[in-house]
């Protein structure tokens, strides 16, 4: 039987006493804290060999996050991602880290509390739709613009009633137009308002790198997981593109896909498959996620992709 001297743990830590299939993974969960923070309370420790009997020190359950203005709290659950909470809850991962400079993306623990930016509504239209009944500030400079032009509108009140849309109508048979009586882009533009935003020269991408289109739905993370880099390359490559306002159309530079990694002496590679995790390889090769996060510097856990290719370290 083996004996341990029972040192007193640091403030804000309690002693625990290992137990058969502990490890600090497992107690990170339990406590809701993370492997870090285990380490730094019992630096003396060797994480991978826990013994049974032996003491060591597990520090308290962090304060309630409190979110600030325009989040909303979230309670992590199984299985979550910021990748999946940005996706479900509409909002973009650059945001969403923003959000939380102090989380760890990579460390997620069950019970923990993130802050999710609330969903970004789209920008309103410089030329929006007007019609009989529209109100407010945009009907106002449409009988402005009218006023202008020569037809008037009656009483620049913001309503679009009768004599608005008579105004309208008079206007859109002296430019052409269908008379309709409903204001869209066409007539807009025919009043002088340009109606849309002006298109970005397309850029000179640097060696290393390839033009890309944007379409709909793609973001920095989701392009960084298709073509094999990392989100930093592509900032790096496009240093006045915000990630938070891509634009269908917009055409940004991609880092080229790197060579497979050299695996260092002590490792060996080791090409992704579908199902893989840092957390179900270690098992299977018996080592653990540190020591393989430690081999694959610049890989992303939450973003393997079949074909990958990584470094294991050996037994």
């Amino acid at each position: 039987m083996y004996f341990y001297n029972q040192q007193a743990c640091p403030p804000g830590t309690t002693p625990y006493i290992v137990q058969a299939g502990d490890s600090y993974y497992r107690l990170a969960i339990r406590y809701n804290t993370t492997i870090e923070a285990i380490i730094a309370a019992n630096p003396t420790v060797d994480p991978d060999r826990l013994i049974i009997g032996q003491q060591i020190c597990i520090p308290a359950a962090p304060p309630p996050v409190t979110c600030p203005a325009g989040t909303t709290p979230y309670t992590i659950r199984a299985g979550d991602t910021f990748f999946r909470l940005a996706t479900r809850f509409n909002v973009s991962l650059d945001a969403l880290l923003a959000a939380n400079p102090g989380v760890d993306p990579d460390r997620l623990v069950v019970g923990q509390t993130v802050c999710i930016p609330r969903e970004t509504l789209p920008p309103a239209p410089v030329c929006p739709t007007l019609r009989r009944t529209s109100r407010g500030a945009d009907v106002e400079r449409l009988q402005r613009l009218l006023r202008d032009a020569g037809f008037d509108p009656g009483t620049i009140d913001g309503i679009f009633g009768p004599r608005t849309e008579a105004a309208v109508i008079a206007f859109q048979r002296s430019k052409g137009l269908t008379p309709d009586g409903i204001v869209g882009i066409r007539t807009w533009t025919a009043l002088g308002v340009d109606c849309g935003a002006p298109t970005p020269p397309t850029p000179t991408c640097p060696t290393g790198t390839r033009p890309y289109t944007i379409v709909s739905g793609d973001t920095f993370f989701n392009l960084a997981g298709r073509f094999g880099t990392t989100v930093d390359a592509i900032r790096r490559a496009n240093p006045g593109v915000d990630p938070d306002a891509l634009r269908v159309g917009q055409v940004i530079c991609i880092p080229t896909t790197p060579p497979p990694p050299t695996c260092p002496t002590g490792t060996r590679p080791y090409t992704i498959v579908s199902g893989d995790t840092f957390f179900n390889l270690a098992g299977r090769f018996n080592t653990t996620i540190d020591a393989i996060r430690r081999a694959n510097p610049g890989v992303d856990p939450d973003a393997l992709r079949v074909g990958q290719v990584i470094c294991i370290p050996e037994a």
